[in-house]
């Protein structure tokens, strides 16, 4: 059964998803009668909440290692008013590496629990 775009009015054929002449999406009358939405889409905002929140941690308690002149050691992830040793520093790198592996994870949950 052809569809009809609600903007154009030309029919279209059974299983478009979008008018070939201007583009709008169409919905079967089945879609629309299951009440599925554009909301539907969506990112998960608990996942990407969840996501803030860890990152926002990730900067109050970093990485820190020894400084350049001493041998190379991690000293662990402390608060950032508070560092483990008076001459540590934090590790950029580390601090990068943990930042950027919460915002992929983060994303990519947001985007596996969309809609549910």
């Amino acid at each position: 059964m052809p569809i009809t775009c609600p903007v154009c009015r030309r029919e279209q054929g059974a299983d478009a998803r979008y008018c070939a002449h201007c583009g709008t999406a169409l919905t079967t009358p089945s879609e629309s009668s299951t009440g599925s939405s554009a909301s539907s889409n969506d990112l998960n905002l608990r996942a990407l909440s969840g996501m803030t929140v860890l990152l926002i941690l990730a900067v109050l308690f970093p990485p820190w290692e020894a400084p350049p002149a001493d041998p190379p050691a991690f000293l662990g992830l402390h608060p950032l008013w508070s560092p483990p040793t008076p001459t540590a520093i934090v590790s950029r790198m580390l601090l990068t590496i943990e930042t950027m592996t919460i915002a992929i994870g983060g994303i990519y949950l947001a985007w596996w629990f969309r809609g549910k």
